[in-house]
């Protein structure tokens, strides 16, 4: 349940046995108590009162009123070339593309000097080469862009408990209530940022408002190394002075949809009516709908189960031979590996989705008995199911991966030794 608007969110408290009185101070969680208890959909900790000494329960809500959300969006900037330039100093200051071979590849990452030339992530190298001739390549350290990710983690994790990683470069944090009782988001933002660059000499960008879309908008008007913020009452001017395809959820074929129906501009979205969306775009129109007012409930979930994982890329050039489809679905294989990693999860059916240069889309899936073991395992499967849509008889614009049939790692192990006897 939400709190009302003129309450200060100060949250339940339960006093210990040595009767610590209401109001006291609180200063750091107690280490390692600090989790998600999802019964509750909140976060809970432990803490030290300063001035009695004992212990008291204190909750971190997952979801308050959308009017009293502190809600910010951390993304990294350019993560995976910064990394590349931070640890080879020839680098810097030069365009730098992370990625495959240059003849077959795909770009994963463009520094922003290679940005300045057109160079975007996910087109071809060979696209790339000829907008920047001078386009240094290097190949991902997935290793190293991962422990990396790991330290900001650790960062975010001294203000708040509710933190939801969205990729190794980006995630949401709710800091309505936090770890260090500092009342303003942008503080918290600056102070993000700032321990960021000191740990690891890179620099991230932050969005900060009372929802997650709002955020996540935010965090991109001040790229580079900067933070923006969007105050629950300038909301709905920000959206409606957007066009429909700036908004995050809405891809360049929905936005074309929209344009056909007339509709350009967030206020031409808002003027639309929940059933007329829907009637054209299923479930989605709700969503679209309610962002259109900038109304978004979505909590930041920092332990939600995935039944499912998935990455895809829409290139700026179609595909068009066997190597260049490879080549475009291993960032997709890496980022859902990289998740099953860190989550601890493992899945037993591989889904390829391939969408062709007229829109028309095919998925081609593979279920085993046991889940999939590792990457090498998982790239086997990909090779085998990119195999059985040759060969192409047109272009390529989108590749998609998807690990579903999700268990714990746990689990998984339990099912792998069964297959032993």
């Amino acid at each position: 349940m939400g709190l009302r608007a003129t309450q200060r969110p100060a949250l339940s408290e339960r006093k210990s046995s040595s009767g610590c009185a209401p109001g006291h101070r609180r200063p750091e969680a107690v280490p390692g108590s600090i989790h998600y208890h999802p019964s509750l959909g909140r976060a809970v900790a432990w803490h030290l009162c300063a001035r009695c000494r004992p212990l008291r329960l204190v909750f971190f809500p997952a979801r308050l009123d959308a009017a009293i959300r502190k809600i910010i969006h951390l993304d990294m900037d350019a993560f995976y070339a910064s990394v590349e330039q931070r640890d080879n100093p020839a680098l810097r200051g030069k365009p730098v593309a992370v990625g495959g071979s240059q003849a077959r590849g795909v770009v994963a990452a463009a520094s922003y000097e290679a940005r300045q030339f057109g160079v975007r992530s996910a087109m071809p190298s060979s696209t790339a080469l000829r907008k920047c001739p001078d386009l240094i390549f290097v190949k991902p350290r997935f290793e190293v862009y991962k422990a990396v990710s790991r330290q900001i983690r650790e960062i975010f994790a001294e203000y708040t408990p509710l933190i939801e990683p969205l990729s190794l470069d980006e995630a949401y944090l709710d800091v309505t209530e936090n770890l260090k009782g500092i009342e303003s988001a942008t503080q918290i933002a600056q102070e993000i940022r700032a321990a960021i660059l000191h740990h690891t000499q890179l620099t991230a960008s932050a969005g900060i408002s009372y929802n997650k879309f709002l955020a996540k908008l935010a965090s991109d008007y001040r790229k580079p190394n900067g933070q923006f913020v969007i105050k629950p009452a300038q909301g709905l001017a920000f959206v409606e002075q957007l066009r429909v395809g700036e908004f995050h959820g809405i891809g360049p074929a929905t936005a074309a949809r929209l344009n056909q129906l007339g509709i350009f501009s967030g206020l031409d979205l808002r003027q639309q009516t929940e059933t007329f969306l829907r009637q054209h775009f299923g479930k989605a129109g709700s969503y679209y709908y309610h962002i259109a007012r900038a109304i978004d409930h979505r909590p930041v979930r920092p332990d939600r189960q995935r039944k499912s994982v998935g990455s895809e890329t829409t290139f700026e050039q179609d595909l068009t031979t066997p190597e260049e489809l490879l080549s475009g679905l291993q960032p997709c294989l890496d980022s859902v590996w990289s998740y099953c990693q860190r989550a601890e999860v493992r899945g037993r059916t591989l889904t390829l989705k391939v969408k062709y240069a007229d829109f028309q889309q095919i998925t081609r899936s593979r279920t085993l008995l046991a889940p999939i073991s590792s990457q090498a395992m998982a790239e086997q499967l990909s090779r085998e199911l990119t195999a059985s849509v040759l060969p192409l008889a047109k272009g390529v614009r989108l590749l998609g991966l998807t690990l579903s049939n999700l268990e714990t790692l746990e689990e998984a192990v339990g099912k792998q030794l069964a297959f032993l006897f």
